[in-house]
């Protein structure tokens, strides 16, 4: 199976072309190929697939193998792939995801994207559709983890995403208590973590524990989610600078969805039998 490895200011995908809709896609074939020690290695299995609704479609796995329904980090990479390899020949363009339709817009020099523009819809708030128990909307809500109490905001944005609000989290912060605010029996179906550190009113910088990966350099909708959650609750305006490991994001907040602009980079390609 030929295959092309990308990412979107750190967080890496593999993605293989599935046109024909042959290709043996299972969740254990997600797993090894993305396993790091001994496939290719990622974030994500990214699948290109021809759309009836669409100009094209993605689906995508994690790391263990289950589904996910959005990425944005992801849909930044494969929409570069499909523009650059010509398999959609304009710079505005709509994929089918399983969280819906994404409108994105491609920034290229010499045919070969550089920025990738996407609207990702509006954020939910409804407890039901995040999934969240309770009632009422999820805001500045306390969440207690191990030895520590959180404030957290909810919202779907494709994908169940919370927002730890505070000023210094560190990476441990992630690895300690991320996988414990993930699994918390609030997110029925779990939920990807941010912990947002707020700068000013126009500037967070985030670290991401995702939903069925783990600890990501970058999230594309969970930079969304904490530009929408941290406007919402007056943290910030409706213009933001998400700064992640390797880079930064800008996210807009609009009456037409949240907007999120940012790069996505060819990492190498090759063949695997696995």
């Amino acid at each position: 199976m030929k295959f092309w490895k990308y990412h979107g200011l750190g967080n890496d995908f593999v993605l293989s072309e599935d046109l024909d809709g042959t290709l043996e896609a299972t969740p254990q074939r997600a797993a090894r190929l993305l396993n790091r020690h001994t496939g290719i290695g990622g974030d994500g299995w990214l699948l290109v697939r021809r759309s009836e609704v669409c100009d094209i479609a993605m689906f995508l796995y994690n790391t263990d193998g289950s589904v996910a329904e959005m990425c944005g980090n992801g849909l930044r990479c494969f929409a570069k792939h499909v523009y650059d390899h010509k398999l959609v020949q304009k710079k505005v363009f709509t994929v089918e995801t399983l969280a819906g339709v994404m409108e994105v817009t491609i920034a290229a020099e010499d045919g070969v994207t550089k920025t990738v523009t996407a609207n990702l819809g509006a954020a939910s708030f409804d407890r039901p559709s995040i999934p969240m128990t309770g009632e009422g909307e999820c805001d500045r809500i306390t969440m207690h983890a191990l030895d520590r109490d959180f404030t957290v905001s909810a919202c779907l944005m494709g994908v169940p995403h919370a927002v730890v609000f505070g000023t210094d989290f560190t990476d441990e912060d992630v690895l300690k208590y991320g996988p414990v605010l993930e699994t918390d029996p609030i997110f029925p179906r779990k939920a990807n973590i941010n912990f947002a550190n707020i700068l000013d009113d126009h500037t967070v910088e985030v670290r991401t524990w995702e939903r069925g990966c783990g600890r990501t350099l970058a999230c594309g909708t969970g930079s969304s989610a904490t530009a929408v959650l941290c406007h919402r609750a007056g943290y910030t305006g409706s213009d933001v600078e998400i700064r992640l490991q390797e880079g930064s994001l800008r996210i807009q907040v609009t009456d037409q969805g949240v907007v999120m602009t940012g790069p996505a980079a060819l990492a190498f390609t090759g063949e695997t039998a696995l």
